[in-house]
């Protein structure tokens, strides 16, 4: 697969659903095409964290893979208000998954994730994305999507969170959590652009699509699992958040 094209799970959604395919009916052919989700990893949380700071919610912006699963994922944890499906890195212009999905505009698909400092501090969601979130060794893919758009970034909103984003990268990469060196890039000066509205809370809406079954549900499970006291078993909505 090349990057002017759809990942094949995506290309393949479509041709299933053009034909009048059930979606369990193209099970087999996704699980054909779609690797298994990655296994959770147990790393220990960033030495470096920012303080509770005031009441208001504070935002962060991450990039691993399919925005469907990193968004999932996020509005499961406490402390979570609203996490938003869309594309950073690029411009305004570019921002469109027509144009986000050729791997040439810059863009990453991301979530921006507006959550209380007092209940979930920024280094604790780095600690989710880095563990159930995504594969942090894998150099633009995720999974079976390839090319830039699905690229392990976070984009930093404040150089406090760029700071503790590059300490826990060098802390974890001292520790050999993983079998290979990480690859997520740390970007500066964000920039976030919401996604179309039929990608926002997807995985909820779609428990059954084979792509969300396959590489998304496990996340969900081993956020559960890993990060009882964080999870948060009613997910916060987009479309009911304020």
């Amino acid at each position: 697969m090349t990057n002017t094209s759809p990942s094949p799970s995506r290309r393949s959604l479509l041709q299933l659903l053009a034909g009048g395919a059930t979606l369990a009916g193209g099970a087999l052919l996704f699980q054909n095409l779609a690797h298994s989700a990655e296994e959770a990893v147990v790393i220990p949380p960033p030495a470096q964290d920012l303080p509770a700071g005031s009441a208001k919610l504070e935002k962060a912006i991450f990039a691993g893979g399919c925005f469907w699963g990193v968004q999932g994922v996020f509005q499961h944890v406490t402390g979570v208000h609203k996490a938003v499906s869309g594309y950073s890195g690029g411009s305004a212009a570019t921002a469109t998954y027509s144009l986000v999905s050729s791997g040439r505009t810059a863009h990453a698909e991301s979530v921006e994730i507006s959550y209380d400092p007092a209940q979930v501090s920024y280094g604790a969601l780095l600690q989710i994305f880095f563990s159930v979130v995504h594969d942090p060794t894998q150099l633009n893919r995720q999974g079976p999507d390839t090319g830039t758009q699905y690229r392990s970034a976070i984009f930093a909103a404040s150089p406090e969170q760029e700071k503790v984003a590059r300490a826990y990268i060098a802390q974890l990469d001292a520790l050999k959590v993983f079998k290979k060196p990480i690859a997520t890039r740390v970007e500066s000066g964000p920039s976030f652009f919401p996604a179309e509205a039929y990608h926002q809370d997807f995985l909820t809406e779609n428990p059954r699509h084979p792509y969300i079954v396959i590489n998304d549900l496990p996340k969900v499970a081993h956020l559960k699992r890993l990060f009882a006291s964080r999870y948060r078993a009613e997910p916060a909505l987009v479309k009911r958040a304020a």
